[in-house]
């Protein structure tokens, strides 16, 4: 059995490359599997591998002060997703380049937990009784495998191009609560946040993304699967995944 993990948070981070190579020397020794990334913003993680080593890594990163409430959602597959371990510095954990939707700049955008979000779904409304406007913030590949149902989609195939492709719809959204959601959350912390400062006061995320919504209430609402960035392609409402294969061997060297 693999255990299969993505977690992020955002914390100031004073030497980037140093704490990759740590957390990549970690993770070699724990036999783990995925992508580290590392900025001065702060980690984004896809590591997969045996529950025990995934256990005692995240551990080790929970006991270092800046990591401490970092949430990890996990899920299971029979087979190792990843090909082999990535580590890179690199100037944004989720690049969107736009100094108004930074983390470490500003109080973090108001979320809104799945149990809330799954209420307002079935009864058409929110607390106040206005519409409730589902964003889609994903690129178009993954929004292919499924979204919530009615949501609002953007045609953008990087999360870049999100501004200029909400700009269209901001006068229809005024009088909706628009929550935003993206795969495990962290495109949704910038991108409620750049919102919320270009004045969207109407705007929240999706606390957790569509994982962490499966996680806690499961899949009403939502229609399709979710695409994940590996072998796996995309998981449902159970948090199964679409393909569960072993890996290819690797091709033998020329040299």
């Amino acid at each position: 059995m693999i255990a299969n993990t993505a977690a992020y948070h955002f914390a100031v981070i004073d030497a980037p490359q140093a704490l990759c190579d740590q957390l990549q020397a970690r993770a070699e020794a724990s036999g783990l599997q995925g992508t580290i990334l590392v900025a001065g913003e702060g980690l984004n993680l896809f590591l997969a591998g045996a529950p025990s080593a995934i256990d005692g890594f995240y551990a080790e990163l929970h006991a270092d002060a800046r990591f401490a409430d970092m949430r990890v959602k996990t899920s299971f597959s029979e087979h190792q997703p990843f090909a082999r371990l990535k580590a890179k510095v690199k100037d944004e954990i989720i690049s969107f380049r736009r100094d108004d939707g930074q983390p470490l700049d500003y109080p973090r955008a108001p979320a809104i937990d799945p149990a809330t979000v799954q209420r307002w779904l079935r009864q058409g409304h929110d607390d106040a009784g206005k519409p409730v406007v589902m964003l889609d913030t994903r690129n178009l590949q993954e929004i292919e495998y499924g979204t919530f149902k009615d949501a609002l989609v953007l045609p953008i195939h990087k999360f870049t191009d999100l501004p200029q492709a909400l700009a269209p719809h901001r006068e229809a959204l005024k009088d909706s609560t628009v929550v935003s959601f993206c795969t495990g959350g962290i495109r949704c912390e910038k991108a409620a946040l750049w919102m919320l400062n270009d004045g969207m006061d109407n705007v929240l995320q999706l606390d957790g993304g569509i994982l962490g919504y499966f996680e806690e209430v499961g899949g009403e609402g939502y229609e399709g699967r979710c695409f994940v960035f590996d072998e796996r392609v995309a998981l449902d409402a159970e948090l199964k995944p679409l393909v569960d294969e072993p890996l290819p061997e690797p091709r033998p060297s020329a040299f």
